[in-house]
């Protein structure tokens, strides 16, 4: 397959070397292209910007936008995901293209669940947030794409170079707090690469997908389980949650039901493994 990565950023361009490593042709999207490993070829462009996408050197069988925005703000999570979303369609529809499908990677702040609900795909999504309410608003673009499209719903992506919840155990820097327990989702980088290769290569891929491990964990089981893995003292306990936590309350639980289904096998079926491998690398290196 010829394939087309816009946003070579950190999942995009490992997703690119998986998709390379199985024997497909692909080509990589960013500003600074150059930066790109081989095989990835190199296409520069701003997908943000009206015209500055460049002229498509194939046709493509298969688009993974895979965009992220280098800022926490509503206007640059529009730019990142809404208006580099809708650029891309609909330069690839003006030249021509007809991909089989667009891949498009979201998360799972789409869901506005936050007192330890299970959810899966066909859950409610009423984020409360802007994050997760632009998130949705790209994939409505997706959805509504000329070309067949899949959603992929990313949580919590750890891996190499993606360390800040290990270093703030490490450096005393985080706390456990006194308030209900507070659940969170994860998935390792390379997961997401493998994972968006292997429905990229099904023949019939369903609509949408969460992308997470087996085991939707309470925060607090983590940290405490990251400082004896790095032999360091456990996170103090602390009394009420900062108010920048407190509106999360207990978080949501995703399942992953359906990426099992698929027949994807994790590389990293839990933080354990995740982490475990994290800490091993760094402590051999």
């Amino acid at each position: 397959m010829q394939v087309l990565i816009c946003g070579c950023g950190d999942v995009g361009t490992a997703s690119g070397l998986e998709l390379a490593g199985r024997g497909h042709e692909v080509w990589g999207l960013r500003r600074r292209a150059d930066r790109l490993p081989a095989p990835i070829h190199p296409l520069s462009g701003d997908l943000a910007t009206p015209g500055g996408l460049p002229d498509w050197p194939v046709p493509f069988d298969l688009v993974l936008y895979s965009a992220a925005a280098d800022r926490t703000t509503e206007a640059a999570y529009r730019s990142a995901y809404v208006d580099g979303l809708k650029n891309v369609v609909e330069s690839l529809a003006a030249s021509g293209q007809r991909p089989a499908r667009l891949f498009f990677t979201s998360s799972t702040g789409v869901y506005g669940q936050s007192s330890g609900e299970w959810v899966d795909e066909t859950s409610a999504t009423h984020p409360s947030h802007f994050t997760g309410q632009t998130m949705l608003e790209a994939e409505a673009v997706c959805s509504t794409a000329p070309f067949p499209a899949t959603i992929v719903r990313l949580a919590g992506i750890y891996g190499p170079g993606r360390t800040r919840l290990a270093d703030g155990v490490a450096r005393g820097e985080l706390h456990c707090y006194d308030s209900a327990p507070h659940y969170t989702n994860r998935i390792h980088r390379d997961d997401c690469a493998g994972f968006l290769a292997h429905v990229a290569e099904l023949d019939h891929p369903e609509r949408i997908y969460i992308g997470v491990d087996d085991e939707p964990t309470e925060t607090c089981t983590v940290l405490h389980w990251l400082a004896e893995r790095l032999a360091v003292p456990s996170p103090h306990r602390a009394g009420e949650a900062p108010a920048t936590e407190r509106g999360q309350r207990g978080g949501k639980r995703a399942r992953n039901t359906r990426l099992v289904a698929s027949g994807y096998r994790l590389r990293f079926p839990t933080f354990r493994e995740g982490y475990g491998a994290l800490i091993d690398e760094r402590g051999s290196s």
